[in-house]
């Protein structure tokens, strides 16, 4: 047997450096050629890293969230003949990464519920004395529970880490929730009324705490919200618009040609106008390299559309939004924003973006500070769409407003040329006939 040392691979594109993001594997596993042996992160896209030979995990190169260099040890497998380290030296040991968290045993029956706590130390008179005996389930160990149980052991105040569970697999039922109540109201009491004790419980203080790492693709947002605040003097300017011709185009174009060519929604009329905006406002359509004081203007329009994933917020770009009509942008934003959210964009799709789209969507508030995504100099927020009564002709009017909240890199663009853009963003969709006028 000989041992098989596997260094992080350059993965191109200048990349110095990643983070891990997720093991696939644990000391001891068995891995087969080509298996994916961990995740790890570049600038924004995640890359995974598989095995080249068959062998069995004897050392990680490194925990979660830890940053390694190009080139360094990644994992140490044993493998058949004699592997790539003489004797096991070369490169010195790897280090081990953080143990997994252990899953905890599995939950006692319910007839024991009342003698597993009462081995637990004696409740003070403080309420929440009734959380400070040991928890039965490990830090990370979620109880099994239903939504109606945990909200009644939050009203009351009760940490499910400490409850037995008597359903199947450890389920935590209403009738543990009693038990657990009965034991402690007891220790402090004697045997108190079901109302009393429940009564008792309702204003005990949470001590529960949880640390989540920042790691992954939240350590990049959160780098990169600092840098864009830090380097960017912001100037936001917000615009109110009328969309209510906008949208009684939007539904007569889908109900001529939803069917063929697929629904549109408000933001494929929105990149249109963007991009026509950007013809009278090449200033705008550019990225900032501060470091050398260097702006490039394009004459493409790479339009980078933030989207939330489970993961954190990603761009994906839309590149060539000027050549593509209302169909073509609306069907690589969908291809786009599914890639992102199964975690298979790739980096060629998460950069070169030239101005971003932002949009909450129903929850787009009515103002907004959208930060910049730097190195661009520009981010158009959308705002939700609202029926209010507005004047037109002398009139009381029902009208769909909607707000355009849009910040501005004020080394760049002068306050006068941020309003102008976002005023003829405003005529192009309040008319939007003129968003078909070249």
């Amino acid at each position: 047997m000989g041992i098989h040392s596997i260094t992080m691979p350059d993965i191109g594109e200048g990349i110095a450096e990643v983070e891990l993001v997720a093991w696939r594997v644990q000391l001891g596993d068995k891995v087969t050629e080509d298996q994916i042996l961990v995740d790890v992160m570049t600038d924004k896209a995640t890359v995974e890293i598989p095995s080249p030979v068959v062998g069995t995990v004897l050392a990680l190169g490194g925990a979660v969230g830890q940053v390694l260099a190009v080139g360094a040890e990644l994992i140490r497998l044993e493998v058949e003949g004699a592997g790539n380290l003489k004797g096991g030296k070369g490169v010195g040991p790897a280090k081990a990464a953080a143990p997994a968290v252990p899953t905890a045993a599995a939950a006692p029956p319910a007839l024991h519920q009342k003698a597993a706590l009462e081995k637990a130390p004696a409740p003070q008179a403080a309420p929440a004395a009734m959380n400070a005996a040991r928890a039965l389930r490990q830090a990370g160990d979620r109880p099994i529970a239903s939504p109606a149980v945990r909200r009644r052991a939050w009203e009351s105040g009760i940490d499910l880490q400490y409850v037995v569970g008597s359903g199947a697999a450890g389920r935590i039922l209403q009738e543990d929730l009693d038990a657990y109540a009965d034991t402690y109201a007891a220790g402090k009491a004697g045997p108190p009324s079901a109302a009393s004790a429940a009564a008792g419980l309702r204003y005990t203080e949470r001590l529960d705490e949880t640390a989540v790492p920042v790691i992954g693709l939240r350590r990049k947002i959160a780098q990169k919200m600092q840098e864009s605040k830090r380097r960017i003097p912001h100037f936001t300017y917000v615009e109110e618009i009328d969309v209510t011709e906008l949208q009684a185009l939007r539904v007569q174009l889908n109900t001529r040609w939803g069917a063929e060519r697929g629904r549109l929604t408000l933001l494929p009329l929105l990149m249109r106008a963007v991009v026509l905006a950007l013809r009278e406002f090449p200033q705008i359509n550019a990225r900032f390299d501060d470091d050398a004081g260097v702006v490039t203007r394009y004459g493409a329009v790479h339009l980078g559309i933030a989207t939330q994933t489970e993961a954190g917020l990603m761009v994906p770009v839309v590149r060539h939004a000027e050549a593509r009509d209302l169909w073509g942008n609306a069907a690589e934003l969908t291809r786009l924003a599914q890639a992102v959210r199964a975690g298979k964009a790739v980096r060629e799709e998460l950069s070169g973006s030239t101005i971003t789209i932002t949009s909450l969507g129903a929850l787009g508030g009515i103002v907004s500070t959208p930060v910049i995504n730097a190195p661009e100099v520009a981010i158009v927020g959308v705002n939700r769409i609202v029926e209010r009564p507005m004047i037109r002709g002398g009139a009381v009017v029902a009208r769909q407003m909607m707000n355009l909240s849009s910040s501005f890199d004020h080394r760049v663009v002068d306050g006068m040329h941020a309003a102008e853009f976002v005023q003829s963003l405003r005529g192009l969709l309040e008319c939007p006939a003129t968003l078909f006028v070249d």
